[in-house]
């Protein structure tokens, strides 16, 4: 029943759901219905599974098999919580640095940070549910395996996760070419968690809002802004600058 990263039919995507497998993306056929549907779909709703609804096209394309209108692609990475990293950090003795990437749809570009964020010793990763890069295959082997080795954390709702990281003394600090700061005038030297956003839109407002510190980095040629893999990788290392002791 499994073909690459994805499962198919409605009783092999339940029995993968109740067995504990992470689940990366769920899609549903529109206008499905039936026992095994209701089934799959209140536990969805129990166990908070994204899921979308896609025409059988869409499926069809991706499968030749009786795929029953589901298609389960499988997580191949654990996903961690937040809430668990934050105090854990706290009782080694160290300040957390947190990275939170809004809406970075691209999985080379995904696998590129995590690599960087490895290196440069990231306590944990966060990403939205929706709208972000897929973590699959491709994006572990451009992280050079470093998504196996640095926590990720998915999130329903970015603005729940700063609000968190806030009340645990986490100061935000926001990349963004509106920035008002350079990005060596600040102190990143505490508990710090750094938001990049999409290479388009950039960070969403109400994101932005709870930041502490928006800041930018000065770009000197003719081309306007830095890939969101190297602005990451050079705000990073900034911080570790910043971090090590003297």
């Amino acid at each position: 029943m499994k073909q690459k990263n994805f499962i198919f039919g409605i009783r092999p995507v339940i029995e993968a759901i109740l067995s504990g497998k992470e689940i990366e993306k769920l899609l549903l056929q529109k206008g499905l219905r039936g026992e095994g549907f209701r089934e799959l779909f209140k536990l969805c709703q129990e166990l908070e599974i994204h899921f979308q609804f896609v025409p059988a096209e869409k499926l069809n394309a991706l499968s030749k098999q009786n795929h029953q209108g589901v298609i389960a692609y499988i997580s191949d990475v654990v996903y961690q919580r937040l809430e668990d990293i934050i105090p854990f950090v706290y009782e080694q003795g160290r300040p957390p640095l947190i990275l939170i990437l809004d809406r970075i749809t691209d999985v080379r570009n995904m696998g590129a940070i995590a690599r960087t964020a490895e290196c440069a010793g990231v306590d944990a990763l966060v990403v939205p549910v929706q709208g972000s890069a897929q973590i699959n295959s491709e994006a572990i082997k451009t992280s050079a395996g470093a998504l196996y080795k640095l926590p990720v954390c998915r999130s329903r709702n970015l603005k729940d996760e700063l609000q968190l990281l806030k009340a645990s003394g986490v100061r935000i600090i926001a990349a963004t070419e509106k920035g008002e700061k350079e990005h060596t005038d600040v102190d990143m030297s505490g508990p710090v968690a750094i938001i990049l956003g999409n290479e388009g839109t950039g960070i969403a407002k109400e994101l932005l809002t709870l930041a502490d510190e928006q800041v930018f980095i000065p770009v000197l040629g003719e081309i306007g802004s830095l890939n969101v893999s190297v602005a990451t990788g050079v705000i990073l290392y900034e911080a570790v600058r910043q971090r090590r002791p003297e």
